[in-house]
């Protein structure tokens, strides 16, 4: 239901994300009080300001990413894994970094029980990324930032592709980014709003 209600009628239809949606049991990645409304068209609260977000909107990011089956991929701020799930049906290797330890152990398990092999978990800073792992095709933010931190775009290889939720305010908006001759190219992709992940604030500008 949640497929056909939510993710076909946002105009996806790539078939490696209908097949790993309709796969995965999204109640698995959610605190077990949550369970019951894991299939509902909201985020859904994961505690201390985290979400995991909305099933159209991370779907919509997949499709604007378009993930190949021979791509690495790096997912920032994974909670407790529900999106490295769903790109261990989809890419060749996922590496996904959660700095919350009790995150990341649930994370941990929970890809273990389902046989994610090619996906590892990192308890480690999220805005610093995985650069012993680097390079790779594809970066996720699960989540919303207010700006990208130094080194992290340094982790994509020429041709890769990195996609966020940035927001101003209470406004947000997707943007995927791909390197081309070096260099960061941005394309705005759809409308959409989520916590800003740990790390990913704007510096606070002193004023007199």
């Amino acid at each position: 239901m949640m497929v056909d209600t939510q993710i076909r009628p946002s105009d996806v239809t790539k078939f490696p994300i209908i097949a790993a949606m309709l796969d995965i049991p999204r109640e698995n990645f959610v605190p077990s009080a949550q369970a019951q409304v894991a299939y509902m068209d909201a985020p859904i609260s994961l505690g201390e300001g985290r979400e995991l977000l909305e099933a159209r909107t991370f779907a919509k990011m997949l499709d604007a990413l378009d993930i190949r089956v021979d791509d690495e991929v790096l997912i920032l701020g994974g909670n407790l894994g529900y999106s490295a799930a769903i790109l261990a049906r989809m890419a060749a290797s996922v590496v996904m970094v959660e700095e919350d330890a009790d995150m990341a152990r649930d994370a941990e398990q929970a890809l273990a029980a389902i046989e994610a092999d090619n996906a590892v978990v990192l308890n480690q800073p999220i805005s610093k990324g995985a650069p012993k792992a680097a390079p790779f095709d594809v970066i996720v933010i699960d989540g919303a930032v207010e700006h990208l931190p130094e080194g992290l775009v340094e982790q994509l290889r020429e041709g890769g592709r990195i996609a966020a939720i940035f927001m101003e305010r209470s406004l947000g908006a997707v943007r995927v980014g791909q390197i081309i001759d070096g260099h960061l190219a941005w394309r705005f992709a759809f409308n959409a709003s989520a916590p800003i992940v740990p790390g990913f604030t704007a510096p606070t500008k002193f004023q007199l």
